[in-house]
């Protein structure tokens, strides 16, 4: 029977997973923010279908798609870091996290010019409830991508195993809230 990987203290089921099971926990009660938050957003929709349709269409699904992209794209070059490193191969890690934060840097470019012309056009946090909830929703997206690359920088420093497992895990997280922000906020009327 193989043998199962203790964290210090037990985890339990948590200690099966890659990287840190304190990681898990802070994924799952991320998740749990944000489900809460897109759950609110779906309702809010219900209770105004036109008002939501008005606001979605200031919306660039061009610029949304392609964040989409973007961090698909730098999760795959992170779990390649992962891989990396499972081999032996520390630099070649350390050169598919730079490329993964880089990546995930252009990210960050993107959402910015994105506000910058949602603010430019008058439509900030206060204009109605859309909007309130997606400055709230993506602002808070954003700053877990900033923590993101914080986290891949200092695993791609301390570069073990267990740390890059970790790094990768939580952003793994952020690129699968936005593969649900993206179409509830962008696509769906």
């Amino acid at each position: 029977m193989p043998q199962v990987k203790q964290a210090p203290g037990g985890w339990g089921p948590l200690s099966t997973l890659p990287g840190n099971p304190i990681m898990w926990v802070l994924i799952w009660s991320e998740l749990l923010v944000f489900g809460a938050a897109l759950g609110g957003f779906a309702v809010a929709r219900l209770l105004d279908p036109a008002g939501f349709d008005a606001s979605q269409a200031h919306l660039d699904r061009f610029l949304g798609a392609l964040n989409t992209m973007v961090l698909l794209t730098s999760g795959f070059l992170a779990a390649m870091a992962v891989r990396a490193r499972a081999d032996g191969e520390m630099s070649g890690s350390r050169r598919w996290m730079a490329a993964s934060m880089a990546v995930g840097a252009v990210f960050l470019y993107v959402k910015i010019i994105e506000y910058a012309d949602k603010l430019d056009a008058g439509l900030d946090i206060e204009t109605n409830t859309f909007f309130t909830l997606y400055y709230l929703i993506t602002g808070f997206h954003f700053l877990h991508v900033i923590l993101g690359l914080i986290i891949l920088g200092v695993v791609t420093w301390k570069n073990s195993l267990e740390n890059l497992e970790t790094g990768a895990a939580f952003w793994h997280m952020v690129d699968l809230v936005w593969v649900l922000i993206f179409p509830l906020i962008y696509l769906v009327r």
